[in-house]
């Protein structure tokens, strides 16, 4: 039997900073390479005349294979170690990349998203948990503001890559492997690093549930809306009398931002109750969404309310993640990671239906009423435990 690791020499101002560096450029640049490869895989589907509810069924098992894969998390962590699992998982995600355009068979495209999807559950998982615990209380806030910055420019980065390679040949396949192995460069520089789990003793993945709902339900949340938003935002434009380039611009809008708020409130978030935050964050997406309807979709005060509302609400992941590095440590906070990572997954899973059967409901403000609806539901849940925690004691 091999010893257990000893102790890991505590880290200097330095090498937090290029700890932090090394975490953060890693994942900036896997993000570049999956916001790439998930609309260069639908178009390659489309393209073999796959039908678009098998396209999306095929895209859905990348979401169960988070959930299936995240309890494992922290044991994978315990037993590679952080270096060798990014890696690995970097590794897997450019491989299956290069199968999906090599394989013809559409039914091996169902375990070949199952591997894609696993793969990246545990990237960010991973990544967000070394993060999470190297950064320095007083500014963790701030470094997951970074972090989310950092993937938000890197997702951008994907289309623009795909709208000069094209999606007909290997060439975007092969550029998209090739950024996706990028990441594991600077992994592998962060030798003496990565924050390591020496302690057995860890509650299971869904017991965060109970200990922190405030922040995994943020990610749920944040995950139901994000895809809910992306999918629907620029339809509602279209379904108001918008042209394609006017509705598009509505998605900009909603990314820039979410890009804009990141670390502002990542600041704010380093000097008060993350709980009160949370809550801010999402009575201020609720207002906004119930706005929506009220406005001129082809007006300034519509543009500038999915401004504020997408970019506030977007902070929802990052402090939610910030909330659990100040919670829990060690392989606690690698399990509430995966929990949180997961929680993500159900919610991309769940919103686009949701709003979808909202706006055939009520078309097309449906989409406005099911994100209040969601919004509105987490903030009373946020607020009632915020009551019964200042509520005494009885005797």
């Amino acid at each position: 039997m091999h010893a257990p690791p000893g102790p890991q020499a505590p880290m200097t101002d330095k090498s937090r900073t290029a700890s932090i560096t090394a975490a953060i450029s890693a994942i900036a640049v896997v993000g570049v390479g999956i916001s790439l490869s998930i609309p260069l895989l639908a178009l390659e589907l489309e393209s073999r005349g796959i039908s678009r509810t098998l396209i999306g069924l095929n895209t859905a098992v990348a979401g169960i294979a988070t959930v299936f894969t995240a309890p494992f998390v922290p044991l994978l962590v315990r037993k590679l170690g952080v270096r060798l699992l990014l890696t690995l998982a970097i590794l897997l995600t450019a491989v299956s990349l290069l199968a999906f355009k090599a394989v013809g068979s559409f039914a091996l495209w169902f375990p070949l998203r199952f591997a894609f999807g696993a793969a990246l559950c545990v990237l960010f998982a991973v990544s967000e948990f070394w993060i999470n615990a190297v950064a320095p209380p007083h500014r963790r806030g701030l470094i997951m503001g970074i972090y989310a910055t950092a993937l938000s420019i890197g997702a951008a980065m994907g289309p623009a890559i795909l709208s000069v390679l094209g999606t007909a040949s290997w060439e975007p396949y092969v550029a998209g492997a090739v950024v996706l192995l990028a990441g594991a460069i600077p992994i592998l520089l962060a030798n003496g690093m990565t924050p390591r789990i020496h302690d057995d003793d860890h509650h299971g993945v869904l017991a965060f549930l109970r200990r922190s709902p405030t922040a995994l339900l943020a990610a749920l949340v944040f995950g139901a809306i994000e895809t809910a938003v992306m999918s629907f935002l620029p339809l509602y434009g279209l379904r108001l009398g918008l042209g394609e380039g006017q509705a598009s611009l509505l998605l900009t809008v909603a990314v820039l931002g979410n890009v804009a708020f990141q670390i502002p409130l990542g600041l704010v978030s380093d000097r008060v109750d993350r709980r009160l935050l949370l809550l801010g964050c999402s009575l201020v997406g609720t207002a906004g969404a119930l706005l929506l309807p009220l406005m001129q979709v082809d007006g300034p005060y519509f543009l500038a309310t999915v401004f504020l509302a997408t970019g506030v609400v977007g902070s929802l992941y990052t402090v939610g993640l910030a909330h659990l590095g100040a919670r829990f440590h060690g392989a606690n906070l690698a399990a509430a990671n995966a929990a949180f990572v997961m929680l993500y997954s159900v919610g991309l899973i769940a919103g686009p239906p949701a709003v979808g059967l909202g706006m055939d409901i009520v078309d097309p403000y449906g989409f406005a009423y099911v994100i209040a609806a969601t919004l509105g539901a987490y903030a009373m849940m946020v607020a009632s435990r915020l009551a019964l925690r200042r509520t005494p004691a009885g005797p």
